[in-house]
Order: structure tokens, then C-alpha cells, then sequence
């Protein structure tokens, strides 16, 4: 949860707390994530101030997302959202019979978790500052996230009881009910959603409990032929009703690509 300008504007996690506010690659191999990205998305790559082994992606010197190398980890795309406290939020997490996998660990600029919810879908929290211009990262919607759950009521309850979302502080997020899903919005800006249906039995990658990571593109076809090119596989392809195309890289991160940014199918 770094970035690469200057510390003076940057947003800290208390002031958004419970909004998703970064998203990572956590991989084994730094070197050939930047080389697969950067072939795919057109990224370049700065340091990242949580240390050596972690890079900022950039599209046309803004920040996207992050990439780290952590080998004992499981190579997977995760969505992180901003808390106040990442003690009291990852004993909130325990107590709701999920699981707190990693943390929280200190790092220069804050403090973070990993977790994964009762069905097994994979997120982070984060304490500290966030991306300097985090209303900026945000409005400018480089990446959306979409939580698959088995039952998206009972999962907006459970994050909702961890992240304090719809609990009426100032800036806090605000939960909707639209067509069988749930939206997560902030001051009236959707910023994730969630939906039913998903299956934590099933060999469809696609279809399992987990929160997609998803990038706006131009040319969602040129980006699949660039992924193929580049050692990745196509995991689903978008159709009518869905049109995220789920893509899997070289070492097993599993990441959806769309045309346009669509948290909320009334955007």
C-alpha cells in the first residue's frame, strides 16, 4: 500500500475508512510480473515505498496498482480497503469465523493484513496512508472490484460489520440493493459490488468464491491476444451478461479485463 509521489497530500486510511483503497499482485517472481503487465497493460514500474521487493504499477504516470513478491504467498490479485485500526478490524474478522492469514505486519508507511472471508475469498486491510491522491486514484477508476460470493446479502453483512460500512459516520460507505446484488458506494460514487452465485466447490476458476480485480481497457480483444502472447490464458470470456473477461497470468494471478468501468450496472 505505497506509491511513489510525495508524502505532504497524501489521503490516510481513516478518512475513507471501509472504500476499497489499493489493489496488489502478490507473486513469486517480480521480474516477469513487470515483464507480463507491462507487455499486457502497457505499465511501467517504480519503487514502492513498503520495500525492494515491491513495485507501483503506472499508466501514463499514474498510479494503477501494486505488485509484490512474497514467495510463501499464494499468487492472487487482492483488493484492499482502508480501515482505522487494523488490530480491532482483524479481530472483528476472527470473531465472524474467518480467517486473518498474514499480519498485521508493519511497514513504513502503515500497517496491513491479509484475510480471507468465510467462503475462502482472498482481501486485505490497510491502516495508514494510502496513494497520496487517493481521490484522484479513485475517480479516475483504474481498477473496480467485484466481490463473487455464495450469498451476496450475507457477505455485504459480514464486511459490513468488519469495515464499519453504513455506520453513519462522515465519509463512511453507504450500502445498495440493486437487482439481486449488492453496491458499495461512497457519497453516492459506486466503488465495488457484490453478487450471488458463486460455487467453492467448482473447477472453474471463474466461478469460485473470490474478489475480481478488474481493469478498464481500451480494446479488451488486443489485451487478450497480448495476454495469450505473453504465456497468460483466457480463465472465461465476456458475454451479454457478463462483460469482464477473466484472464489468468503466467504464474496463476487471476485478473478480469472489461471495456468500460461498471461497479454498478446502472453505471
Amino acid at each position: 500500500m505505497s506509491e511513489h509521489r510525495t508524502a505532504a497530500s497524501a489521503t490516510s486510511s481513516r478518512e475513507v475508512v471501509g472504500a476499497p483503497c489499493w489493489a496488489t499482485l502478490l507473486t513469486h517472481d517480480l521480474t516477469a510480473a513487470e515483464s507480463f503487465y507491462g507487455e499486457v497493460f502497457g505499465w511501467t514500474f517504480a519503487p514502492a515505498s513498503l520495500g525492494e521487493d515491491f513495485r507501483v504499477a503506472l499508466q501514463q504516470g499514474k498510479p494503477v496498482a501494486g505488485i509484490g513478491a512474497l514467495i510463501s504467498a499464494p499468487v492472487v490479485w487482492t483488493p484492499y480497503f482502508a480501515v482505522a485500526d487494523a488490530d480491532a478490524t482483524a479481530a472483528r474478522i476472527r470473531e465472524r469465523s474467518a480467517t486473518v492469514a498474514v499480519g498485521p505486519l508493519r511497514f513504513p508507511v502503515g500497517r496491513g493484513a491479509l484475510a480471507a472471508d468465510r467462503d475462502g475469498a482472498v482481501f486485505g486491510i490497510w491502516e495508514g496512508r494510502l496513494i497520496s491522491d487517493w481521490h484522484s486514484w479513485r475517480a479516475d477508476a483504474p481498477v473496480w472490484i467485484h466481490l463473487r460470493s455464495r450469498d451476496a446479502f450475507a457477505a455485504a453483512i459480514f464486511y459490513g460489520q468488519v469495515l464499519d460500512w453504513a455506520c453513519g459516520r462522515p465519509g463512511c460507505c453507504e450500502v445498495e440493493y440493486e437487482n439481486d446484488e449488492v453496491v458499495l458506494l461512497q457519497e453516492g460514487r459506486p466503488l465495488a459490488r457484490l453478487s450471488s452465485g458463486a460455487v467453492d466447490t467448482s473447477a472453474d476458476l471463474a466461478a469460485v468464491p473470490r474478489w475480481d480485480v478488474c481493469f478498464a481497457v481500451s480494446d479488451p480483444s488486443s489485451t487478450v491476444r497480448a495476454a495469450l502472447d505473453h504465456g497468460g490464458s483466457v480463465v472465461r470470456r465476456g458475454d451479454q451478461h457478463d462483460p469482464t473477461t477473466t484472464l489468468c497470468d503466467p504464474l496463476g494471478g487471476v485478473f478480469t479485463i472489461t471495456e468500460t468501468w461498471a461497479p454498478s450496472r446502472a453505471q
